[in-house]
């Protein structure tokens, strides 16, 4: 069993291999990497997952319990479970896919599936404002929101710019608890409380 080193170790200014996602795969299927190590793939590169903290799982299991009834049928939530994108395998917080729960158990969602990422950020924020959203936004993830639990607000982020030099978002819209954040979803908007997925 693998584990993680005591502390963080930054890449070292030497150029990295990146890997790419089929490669990441074949170690998965080899046993090289299993679900007891603590990585996910980002930009081609292995990148350990933080701890979450008991606010983070509050927050988690709130979007657990408000999304679900909050879309439409056709969609499900999933939680810290794989998507695949062009050369990355991140595991958001929450992801809102199109169809049912079998329609993934040959393949992870894609970005066409793909309604809405979330990312539940304290300690992580400045890796889901950067690495991640990098990562989403060339993949073309139309929608995806950053709950920062510090701060108490919410970052959604929306036009994604997948063939920019650094691929972004338009500006995002800013949250306050009090706020509702609505998304886009098939043919119709959902509405949600900012204040019901907060701890």
């Amino acid at each position: 069993m693998s584990s993680a080193p005591s502390r963080f170790v930054p890449p070292p200014d030497e150029p990295v291999f990146r890997l790419s996602v089929e490669q990441y795969h074949s170690m998965i299927n080899a046993g090289i990497l299993s679900d007891d190590d603590p990585v996910e793939l980002l930009e081609g590169v292995l990148v350990f997952k933080l701890p979450k903290n008991p606010p983070h799982e509050t927050a988690l299991g709130k979007c657990q319990d408000e999304l679900p009834a909050a879309i439409p049928r056709g969609w499900i939530v999933r939680l810290q479970a794989p998507v695949t994108l062009g050369d990355s395998e991140p595991e958001p917080d929450v992801a809102i896919v199109r169809g049912t729960r079998d329609d993934y158990r040959e393949r992870h969602p894609a970005p066409a599936d793909i309604a809405l990422l979330i990312e539940i950020a304290d300690t992580t924020l400045d890796r889901d404002r950067g690495i991640k959203l990098r990562a989403y936004a060339r993949a073309g993830i139309a929608q995806y929101c950053i709950i920062d639990l510090v701060g108490r607000r919410a970052e959604f982020y929306r036009e994604p710019q997948p063939e920019a030099d650094d691929p972004q978002y338009a500006a995002p819209v800013i949250l306050q608890a009090q706020d509702e954040m609505s998304f886009d979803i098939g043919d119709g908007t959902v509405r949600i409380a900012l204040s019901n997925l907060l701890p």
